[in-house]
């Protein structure tokens, strides 16, 4: 595992194998913290971060490569996602609507407390 400044170009690329849908989920456009990656053959197939929120929140965002999927890439980055927050004294929070995105929360120790509606008023 490595780290990159966010915002780093390659960021970019894994968004754009994993799809829209998935990259707007995960949101690392929006990540301030360091990012966490795994490569393989060179390219960056798993990423976790988190933005900093107001209250010493720490919202964090994981993606990982579709053909990369179920290999445990997301807990490692989310993990050292989870332990830098903690270490710079924020509270880790992680929203988790799909599926796959739940079970990494559980087994990072997140609970789920609440759920979260989402509307986008055209205008």
């Amino acid at each position: 595992m490595e780290q990159l400044p966010a915002g780093h170009p390659e960021l970019r690329l894994l968004e754009e194998a994993a799809g829209r849908e998935d990259a707007g989920e995960a949101a690392l456009d929006e990540i301030t913290s360091p990012v966490f990656v795994v490569r393989e053959h060179g390219q960056v197939v798993a990423a976790a971060g988190y933005r900093a929120w107001p209250g010493r929140t720490a919202h964090s965002g994981v993606l990982t490569a579709p053909g990369a999927r179920g290999r445990g890439l997301a807990r490692v980055t989310g993990s050292a996602t989870v332990a830098h927050a903690l270490a710079a004294g924020l509270l880790p929070q992680w929203r988790a609507r799909p599926a796959a995105s739940r079970r990494v929360a559980a087994v990072l120790g997140f609970e789920e407390l609440g759920s979260q509606l989402s509307v986008e008023i055209a205008g």
